[in-house]
């Protein structure tokens, strides 16, 4: 299970970007674009990771920011929602930042981000999170 308080590490979110986190030079516009002869049997390092890896991310980052989200507000939580993040097993506070799954569970927004990241299912229930949200855009 993921821990929403971890110190900041290389992952996924770090593949659109040529540097590391907390890279001095990520601030700065990126170099300009060169083309480079690759030799037969090169591999791309694997920090930088294939093409169709980093569209699966980019997409999945796009359908993550139209989850809904909010601050947790400890005025009576439904048994629905519960009152701890399942996946840090931290119980909300009031004011904590938290996403909602169409499925109507919540997360604390850094952790159920990450989980999304390598499955695109909710934690608790396993529903596909990807099939509920692009049905509710009525892209069919």
């Amino acid at each position: 299970m993921g821990n929403c308080l971890k110190a900041a590490s290389l992952d996924d979110l770090s593949l659109l970007h040529d540097s590391e986190p907390g890279d001095a030079q990520a601030a700065g516009p990126p170099p300009p674009y060169q083309e480079e002869e690759e030799e037969a049997g090169e591999a791309l390092p694997h920090s930088l990771g294939s093409v169709e890896e980093q569209v699966r991310v980019a997409q999945r980052l796009g359908l993550i920011q139209h989850l809904p989200h909010g601050l947790y507000d400890d005025a009576g939580p439904s048994e629905k929602t519960g009152r701890e993040c399942v996946i840090c097993m931290l119980e909300f506070v009031s004011g904590d930042a938290v996403r909602y799954l169409p499925c109507l569970h919540t997360y604390h927004v850094e952790c159920i981000d990450d989980w999304l990241m390598r499955s695109f299912t909710c934690p608790s229930c396993m529903e596909p999170v990807d099939a509920a949200l692009l049905s509710s855009y009525g892209t069919g």
